[in-house]
Parts: C-alpha cells; structure tokens; sequence
C-alpha cells in the first residue's frame, strides 16, 4: 500500500465524525460534503511528518473550513441551498452509513438546527465542537485565534440561547393549527396512532378546577394517557382561535361553549393542553370560532 492509498483508508475512519461536525457547523448536507471534501484535499497535500494526531487535525481543519464559509455566508446573507434537515448519510455506493447516520441524528434536529443559525460564527463553531464534540477549549482557540478563556465564554453564551429557544412555543400559527386541526380530527375518528402522531411523548393535560369538579383528572401526563382522554370524544368540538392561538371549544350553548381547550405547541407537537371549564373564565376569552 502506497503513503496515497494508506492517508485515504485512515481519512475514511475519521470520514463519519467530519461529517458530523460539518453538518452541525452549517446545518446543510451538500455544504458539510464540500467542507469534508476540502479537509480531503488539505490532507492530501499535508506532509505526513506534519500530522501527529490525524483525527485532532483533521477536526481543526474541518472548523477553519467551517468557520470560512459561515463567515462568508453572514457576509452575503446567504441561505444553504438545501434545507435545515437531517438526510440520512450514505456511502460511497449510496447505501445509508449506520454510524454516519447516527452521528447525524444524535442531538441534530429541525429546532436545533434554527437556533444554532442564531449564534454568530465563532459562538457556534465553540459550542458545536465543545459541547457535541468534547473538544478542547485551547484546541478550539487555535482555530479561532482566540485565548482559551475567551473560547469558554464563547461556548457558555451558546447553551443559554439553545435552551431558551428550545423552551419556547411555536410561534407558526399556520403549523399551529395544522395541528390542532389534526388532532381534532383524530380525536373525533377515534384513530389512536394519529393522536400520538401530534402529541409530544411528554405532553402534559392540565385540568381547572371547575373541569375538576365535574370528573377530569387534574393532571394527566404522557401522550398515550393524554391520547385516551380524546378518543372518540371530540363529536361536539370545534376549532377556535383562543387569544389568537389555535385551540377548540366544546359544546356551545347560545355563542357561549361549555369548555375550552388551548394548546400549546413545540417543534411540530402538541406538548400542552389546557381545558377551560370555569364559565367566568370562559366569558373572558378572547375567542373566535370561524364560520359561527
């Protein structure tokens, strides 16, 4: 085996993690590609005495590239041409890569994907490679040419702005009340699949004390507990705008409904839902039922 053949057979073990990181860095499948293809090329040309630890300089390589082409895209305000999310990764043949995909998948999704494109280039080659990647804070400073302390405080901004993100609502109405529309309809069909199919796995359904008092549960977690309360019991419901949000009502009575059900959503999934049963409360929503 030549020195040619041996560098790209040990590229190829490192080829899985690049990707991931690169994928992480720009959020763009074709982008993180060209970014592991040009750590190929470095590579190829680098004298082999110049590299003592191929994975560590093969990571710095990938997020100088990175780093260039996120710059270069806040510069030109340029979106990736393909979209923020995950594909399965594939091999040379076209086959999907188990470990390539699992690296992809671990942690990466649609939501995070967004709030990562929040963060300004150096902030988000920090986190991604300290917190997904467990790279060190003074190898990262090499790559950014900063101090390590000024990297820790770089990557400490990052988890703050994820987690907040990741605690908010969706704010799409249109997504919004897709979803409410179709676990209305799911509800009203008795189709169980399709009530978990909307409902996030930890959804919470949350009772007032007037909906108490006349038999539901104060409290119901989990969406295969909060699915068996809506089977089949939606055959007087109808959808509303409740302050504006997505939501339903229940049998109305001269304009006024019985009850209210606000929902709150998160990537793409119910996670709350609020019913209403108190009539003073009910006098006081800001409600809209369309059609009536």
């Amino acid at each position: 085996m030549d020195d040619q053949d041996w560098l790209a057979q040990r590229f190829e073990e490192h080829r899985s993690r690049l990707a991931a990181v690169a994928y992480r860095m720009l959020g763009s499948r074709s982008e993180a590609d060209d970014a592991v293809q040009e750590a190929w090329l470095r590579l190829s040309r680098a004298a082999r005495s110049a590299v003592h630890n191929l994975g560590g300089w093969l990571t710095t390589v990938v997020g100088r590239v990175c780093l260039d082409m996120l710059r270069s895209r806040a510069a030109h305000r340029e979106e990736p041409l393909d979209e923020h999310v995950p594909e399965p990764a594939t091999g040379r043949a076209g086959e999907v890569d188990p470990e390539q995909e699992a690296l992809m998948a671990e942690s990466v999704g649609l939501a995070l994907l967004v709030v990562l494109d929040t963060l300004a280039p150096a902030e988000r080659l920090a986190f991604v490679l300290h917190d997904m990647f467990a790279v060190p804070f003074d190898e990262i400073a090499l790559i950014l040419g900063r101090s390590p302390k000024a990297v820790k405080q770089l990557a400490s901004r990052a988890p703050q702005r994820v987690q907040a993100a990741d605690a908010m609502p969706d704010a799409d109405i249109a997504r919004q009340t897709q979803l409410v529309k179709a676990f209305l309809a799911a509800s009203r069909n008795g189709d169980f699949a399709a009530l978990l199919a909307v409902l996030d796995p930890g959804v919470v359904l949350r009772a007032d004390p007037t909906a108490v008092q006349a038999g539901a549960l104060a409290e119901v977690r989990g969406a295969p507990a909060v699915a068996r309360q809506f089977a089949e019991r939606a055959v007087a419901t109808l959808p509303a705008f409740i302050a504006e949000t997505p939501g339903t009502v229940w049998a109305i009575t001269r304009g006024t409904p019985r009850a209210a059900f606000r929902f709150t959503t998160r990537h793409g999934k119910i996670v709350q839902i609020d019913m209403v049963f108190d009539p003073l409360q009910l006098r006081q929503l800001d409600l809209v039922i369309p059609g009536s």
